[in-house]
């Protein structure tokens, strides 16, 4: 129960703001809220409030917050393995890749582990090149594949602008245009068009495509059926691989285990993290085809990272995986899925703020607009390079003021829960996001 939000910081707040950096954002705007306890699909903060949520936070806790299996095989391979050097094994790493390779789809085998979803995509963009013996990585102008140099000079995001120094010294990426149908000029199967040019006017220097089968952070894009069998179709005829970054559309999201699987395409290179451990320890995942494992027989992989394979990151994903497939959540997301679609049709019918709701399985995004039956953004590209709230942040705002927490992403909001969450849950809040709408709402021209 909301116990009134208190806008003064605890004394642990207060350190946290002096002593350690937040991620993408003004320090000086820095505003923590320390976390003390978590269950189910709920998390407590310091003040008391207790908060419902419906985003996973950042799309990453897909098995809630009390997964016993995944506490339990933590505690016992720290007790007795804390960590081995990656040129040795062990037991939770070895299954693991064995695991990965059952779930994903077709002949991908083989896989590299790192520590986040960021390390996973640089490790898929220098394996293509190297396969490939080829340069260029196309990706999209509406996407977001992490924050080292590679992966955000591949990111369309518009964060990138602030890390140009990275980007000139990170070459080789070019940007194409998105399956985007609200708001583009393009029409998504149109835009192939455009990109079945671009291959051809690059002649033959494209080592690959990277795309997120979904896209996330850019409020839930979702092309349309036969757009990624073409562009795997498009790639493949000029000598180029298709990179899937799963990283959020992984692990039941889509109400398949994998993006690729509700798409029904097999990419050549398939990153994850998130939902690998359900965020329960720090893992990423790059898996290849057959042929692309087989290349690195014979040919140097000169890529590492210290704590690759982790014994305890391993032993997480394990027991991960074990607990999507005892409680049945990947079909239950699917489920779920479209009951979340039935309340999001009636959020769109009964707020003129709401442009575009769409999405599938548990991963849901609501675009805002402030000029009803059109696309007019409330927060265009550019808003991220400024500081000060925008009207999604403060929809965000009355949502986390009625006890839920949602995850607000470019112009609308991110609906992805716990794949755990019950109906009743899923009930309240909605319940809370309907009246926080109101704030859009009532914002419009």
């Amino acid at each position: 129960m909301l116990m009134g939000i208190d806008s003064q910081f605890n004394s642990i707040e207060e350190t946290d703001r002096r002593h350690v950096f937040d991620t993408w954002s003004y320090q000086g705007d820095d505003d923590p809220t320390q976390v003390v306890d978590s269950h189910g699909v709920y998390y407590v903060t310091a003040d008391g409030n207790e908060y419902l949520d419906i985003s996973s936070q950042l799309v990453c806790a897909n098995l809630g917050y009390s997964a016993d299996r995944v506490v339990d095989a933590i505690s016992t391979a720290a007790a007795k393995t804390p960590y081995v050097n990656p040129h040795a094994t062990t037991s939770a790493r070895a299954k693991l890749g064995k695991r990965l390779a059952d779930v994903t789809p077709g002949s991908l085998s083989k896989t590299f582990f790192s520590t986040s979803g960021t390390e996973a995509n640089e490790a898929a963009i220098k394996m293509a090149r190297l396969y490939t013996g080829k340069e260029k990585i196309m990706t999209r102008y509406r996407s977001y594949h992490g924050s080292t140099a590679g992966s955000i000079a591949a990111s369309g995001h518009p964060m990138r602008a602030h890390s140009s120094g990275v980007n000139e010294r990170a070459t080789g990426f070019i940007k194409a245009p998105d399956a985007y149908a609200y708001g583009s000029s393009l029409d998504p199967m149109e835009s192939l068009e455009y990109i079945e040019e671009m291959f051809e006017l690059e002649h033959g220097t494209i080592a690959g495509v990277i795309v997120e089968p979904i896209v996330g952070n850019h409020g839930v894009i979702v092309p349309p059926d036969g757009y990624l069998a073409r562009l795997k179709e498009i790639a493949h005829d000029h000598g180029a691989l298709l990179i899937f970054d799963e990283v959020m559309t992984g692990f039941g999201r889509t109400g398949e285990w994998f993006g690729a699987d509700h798409f029904g395409v097999t990419p050549d290179i398939m990153t994850m993290a998130k939902g690998l451990t359900g965020a329960y320890a720090p893992l990423g995942a790059t898996i290849v085809s057959e042929e692309i494992a087989e290349y690195f027989d014979d040919n140097l992989l000169p890529h590492g990272h210290t704590y690759s394979g982790h014994p305890v990151a391993c032993a997480a994903g394990l027991a991960a995986i074990e607990t999507y497939e005892a409680e049945n959540l990947i079909e239950r997301a699917s489920e779920r899925g479209e009951y979340i679609s039935e309340w999001l049709e009636k959020l769109a019918e009964s707020h003129p703020s709401v442009g575009e709701a769409r999405g599938v399985g548990m991963f849901h995004g609501i675009e805002l607009t402030r000029r009803e039956g059109e696309f007019a953004p409330f927060v265009t590209r550019d808003h991220w390079l400024k500081r000060g709230s925008s009207i999604v942040s403060e929809v965000t705002a009355a949502a986390r003021e009625r006890g839920v927490a949602v995850y607000g992403s470019y112009n609308g909001l991110v609906i992805a829960p716990p794949l755990v969450i019950n109906k009743d849950e899923i009930n309240s809040a909605f319940e809370a996001i309907d009246a926080a709408l109101e704030v859009s709402d009532a914002a419009m021209e």
